[in-house]
């Protein structure tokens, strides 16, 4: 991750560290250092700011447990965590995938701001009723608060906050569309993005930087899901290349050359080898040909350089494009063979045919 760097690990889920946490981390502990020394000067010169480190460094295992709320609901779920990362605004849980309801979802998004409300609970209990010295009740008052806010924050309605994340479940159970709950939620991230720059143009600076910060996250959120969208309405049938390098293995390396390779301005370097069924046996690529003198051409078939395929890296030709491209950035491939459950090839799905696809509507609706 650009700017970030990995620290350690929580519970087995890798703890990455951005560098704008230290701007932060600096900026809490001289402002609270200095209130400290203000408000307490018999703590001497060194205490308050050795008081306001310790405060901040409060201040983001208080982030880090809220995400560590959304992660443990994950997991939970069956839902891998990906890492957690903390930076300039706060903390983020990456997960493996989207839970599979909208009643998970909710229980995802929920799960932080009900543990920094837990928070925010204990250490005003803690507050009132321990016998805590000046200092160490201030700093604990501050906890409260902090938790408070962090709750609240992130319960506005709008993505990329939590707020955001239950508003899509929501429209998501009404719908049955999780990509409309995301796109709902987005559009409501940029009005309130909007609504915190304008504040902000009046001498709140945080207000711009935040409002900056859910313009730009709402708006990715919203073109990611407009994306998933299309993409989970098609399947892999769909985006299956019309030239897809398909060759019978009883073709001779003569033939082969001839009718699929000179003369041809597609490139293929690699063409799947069929039987008289349209079954998928394998592979040959053109460098093995090489292996072969010319002369020899019109005696050698195809499939005697065959080369076997792992049938594990096909998709059937019903699957959404959605999944089939999470296949392909999984095996970080181009492309994938379709092949049905007889086992009969229809042809190839590359990553540029899918682009290809995905741009189609709006090439015939131009703006």
């Amino acid at each position: 991750m650009n700017g970030t760097f990995r620290v350690g690990n929580l519970f087995g889920i890798p703890f990455y560290v951005n560098v704008s946490w230290f701007l932060v981390l600096g900026l809490v502990t001289w402002q609270y250092g200095g209130r400290l020394a203000f408000l307490f000067p018999a703590l001497g010169p060194l205490t308050p700011w050795l008081l306001g480190f310790f405060a901040a460094l409060l201040l983001f295992a208080s982030v880090l447990a809220h995400e560590l709320g959304h992660s443990w609901v994950a997991i939970k779920q069956g839902i891998g965590v990906k890492s957690i990362s903390l930076f300039l605004f706060g903390g983020l849980a990456n997960l493996e995938r989207e839970s599979k309801t909208p009643a998970e979802a909710f229980w995802v998004a929920i799960a932080g701001p009900l543990v920094s409300l837990f928070l925010f609970g204990l250490l005003t209990a803690i507050g009132i009723f321990a016998p805590l010295p000046s200092p160490a009740a201030a700093i604990v008052g501050l906890l409260a608060s902090i938790n408070l806010v962090l709750a609240l924050f992130n319960l506005i309605p709008g993505l990329p906050l939590d707020g955001g994340n239950i508003l899509k479940a929501i429209v998501w159970k009404i719908t049955g569309n999780p990509y409309k709950g995301t796109v709902f939620a987005s559009r409501v991230g940029q009005i309130i993005g909007w609504i915190a720059i304008a504040t902000g143009i009046f001498g709140n600076i945080w207000n711009l930087v935040i409002g900056w910060f859910l313009l730009q996250n709402a708006g990715q959120s919203a073109q990611y899901a407009t994306v998933q969208n299309k993409l989970a309405g098609l399947t892999a049938a769909d985006a299956v290349t019309s030239e897809s390098p398909i060759v019978p293995e009883n073709l001779t390396l003569r033939e082969f050359a001839n009718d699929y390779v000179i003369g041809k301005t597609n490139n293929w370097r690699r063409f799947l080898v069929t039987d008289d069924a349209g079954q998928l046996l394998g592979a040959i690529d053109l460098d093995d040909l090489k292996t072969i003198p010319t002369g020899n051409w019109p005696q050698v078939l195809v499939k005697e350089l065959l080369k076997p395929m792992e049938f594990s890296t096909t998709v059937k030709p019903e699957l959404s494009l959605l999944e089939v491209v999470t296949l392909l950035e999984q095996h970080k491939v181009q492309e994938l063979p379709v092949v049905r459950e007889n086992g009969v090839l229809v042809g190839l799905v590359e990553k540029a045919e899918i682009i290809r696809l995905l741009q189609k509507p709006a090439e015939a609706n131009p703006a």
